[in-house]
């Protein structure tokens, strides 16, 4: 008897390699993004395996409703992938202003709150797995990049604490560390680096797969670096 496909859910324009590398494996996609225009013309068209959601990852109703249209279309919830944020270089911590620190701490981390929010009760009976993106910038403070530090820190312990809350429930929750991804909107912020030294999407997409899988039922809480190749 075959084996039902799971439903996995993607949030953020850097989802588009994990959802490739999701799709290639015949699951059904739930892509989460702030308007149905830019997922499109990230993701291409829907179909009978691929649910497009237009929400708020801010706005608790908006993405209610989301994971609602999702289960509604799909009739389970197997993984949630985190893999919305953002990045702003910024000023000394006694400098940086109200509207940075809100940004890079909604964006990163309350994200993932609301996302798990409205999730996880879809989850309970059947079990499932969360992979969140963090950075490798969680470890150390680096000058000029304390709110984003502090952000992504905020990540790892959100991972840590739910899964020793979801554990027993057999929902496995981790997350990941990439330094650099070589996405477009890097290429354009970065234009002198070297984007050869960056990871590549489809390598950190690999690393979600693997979360996801049953070869990693053992894994609770950890936070996985993703360094470049090169």
């Amino acid at each position: 008897m075959d084996t039902p496909s799971r439903t996995v859910v993607i949030t953020g324009n850097l989802g588009r390699a994990v959802a490739r590398a999701f799709g290639e494996l015949g699951e059904n996609l739930v892509l989460i993004g702030h308007r149905r225009d830019a997922l499109a013309s990230a993701f291409g068209t829907e179909d009978a395996k691929r649910l497009f959601a237009a929400a708020d990852l801010l706005d608790q109703g908006q993405v209610n409703a989301a994971i609602r249209s999702a289960v509604e279309r799909f009739r389970r919830l197997d993984v949630v992938c985190n893999v919305a944020g953002g990045f702003r270089m910024g000023k000394p911590v006694h400098e940086t202003n109200d509207d940075d620190w809100n940004f890079l701490l909604d964006v990163n981390a309350r994200t993932i709150v609301n996302m798990v929010r409205a999730a996880v009760p879809h989850m309970l009976a059947r079990g499932g797995k969360i992979i969140n993106v963090g950075a490798s910038a969680a470890l150390k403070g680096v000058a000029g990049m304390g709110a984003y530090c502090a952000a992504k820190s905020a990540v790892i312990r959100l991972t840590e604490a739910m899964a020793a809350e979801l554990r027993e429930k057999s929902i496995n929750v981790n997350c990941v560390l990439p330094t650099i991804i070589d996405t477009p909107e890097n290429r354009a912020a970065m234009p002198d680096a070297d984007p050869s030294r960056w990871v590549a999407p489809g390598d950190l997409a690999s690393v979600f797969v693997f979360l996801a899988s049953e070869d990693a039922r053992a894994i609770h809480g950890a936070a996985i670096p993703v360094p470049a190749l090169s």
